[in-house]
């Protein structure tokens, strides 16, 4: 699906927006939201770049010399507020279509499938 900013929604961006979103004014490196996401360094930084142009997430680079900490330098992403606003009203969009909509449950229910709204559904509203 294409947002209102041009580029596609794929579960990977929502993926990355929801960790982000867990802790919107902290700071998050590259292979910490790739393991949080669920998704390999490869397909992150396109997103993280994506996201960046777009500008719902800013970026730094860490000031450590690399020597003196045994590895290389991080990156830092952070949304910024318009990036915050935008995520969460994406995510939300993304939750209303894929909710059951409550003219399909009485079609459905007419035609003997019984209830469309299984326990366990609602977890996390």
């Amino acid at each position: 699906m294409v947002s209102p900013t041009g580029f596609q929604m794929t579960l990977q961006t929502q993926a990355v927006l929801r960790v982000l979103l867990d802790h919107p004014l902290q700071e998050h490196y590259g292979l910490e939201i790739s393991k949080a996401a669920g998704m390999p360094s490869g397909s992150l930084y396109p997103t993280m770049a994506k996201l960046e142009r777009a500008g719902w997430v800013s970026s730094d680079w860490e000031q450590v010399d690399p020597h003196a900490v045994g590895r290389p330098r991080r990156r830092y992403y952070k949304l910024t507020p318009d990036g915050a606003e935008m995520a969460e009203q994406a995510l939300a969009a993304t939750l209303e279509r894929l909710s059951p909509q409550s003219g399909r449950k009485g079609r459905l229910r007419s035609h003997g499938f019984g209830p469309v709204h299984q326990p366990g559904w609602d977890v996390g509203r």
